[in-house]
């Protein structure tokens, strides 16, 4: 396996925009920074230039490395060249999502955008609906996806907790972008517990396909 840099073009030019944003940013930026919001979209944090400006293309670029180098840490390594373009649009998302959430960030320490929250809730139930409609392309590694006893010694339990895991996902994500749309905050609720339920449901779910399955195996590399 290789790591086919083409693949990450757009990625590594977001990234490489983040930094070049801040290093243009900084010298008018006031001292304090906004670097968090609650709920209701108002500015709970302040933090410095550094904070405010760098950690956050740190933090990209940091995610994104790890992402790339994963595989050959990964014991199922020849698996990722099974779903290769899944696992480089899902790097390419997160890193999008990151650079959404940061030109926010710029935007609305200028006054451009007045509340976040919107933004921030309609970003990641898409990031959400987006990764779970990739789920059933995954295939088993130790690193990517769905990983419990279970789905890692059945291809039978990853296969159906992945189809499932999607659904959820997805119905999590479009929650949570009706919740920016409206303002509704019993509908962020709605996601958050929908997610969090969704997530017990397929550790248990997994289990027990895994116990149907003929085939399953006790232990898996």
């Amino acid at each position: 396996m290789h790591i086919n840099w083409k693949e990450h073009r757009l990625s590594l030019f977001i990234i490489l925009a983040m930094f070049v944003t801040g290093l243009i940013t900084w010298p008018n930026a006031p001292d304090l920074l906004p670097v968090h919001w609650g709920i209701d979209g108002r500015v709970d944090r302040y933090g410095g230039k550094f904070e405010g400006l760098l950690l956050m293309p740190l933090i990209c670029l940091g995610i994104f490395l790890l992402l790339i180098y994963l595989p050959y840490l990964d014991p199922r390594k020849a698996n990722y060249l099974k779903f290769e373009k899944v696992y480089s649009l899902i790097i390419r998302l997160i890193v999008v999502f990151f650079g959404g959430i940061y030109g926010i960030t710029i935007l609305y320490s200028y006054g451009v955008v007045a509340n976040t929250s919107t933004f921030i809730l309609i970003m990641v139930g898409l990031l959400l609906a987006l990764l779970g409609n990739m789920f059933g392309k995954l295939r088993p590694t130790w690193f990517v996806g769905i990983r419990t006893a279970w789905t890692l010694s059945s291809d039978l339990s990853w296969d159906k907790t992945h189809r499932l895991g999607g659904r959820v996902f997805v119905g999590a994500g479009l929650l949570m972008i009706l919740a920016g749309i409206t303002g509704f905050a019993w509908l962020m609720i709605a996601s958050l517990a929908c997610l969090l339920l969704g997530i017990i449901g397929l550790f248990v779910y997994s289990y027990l396909v895994w116990k149907k399955d003929p085939n399953a195996r006790s232990s898996r590399l």
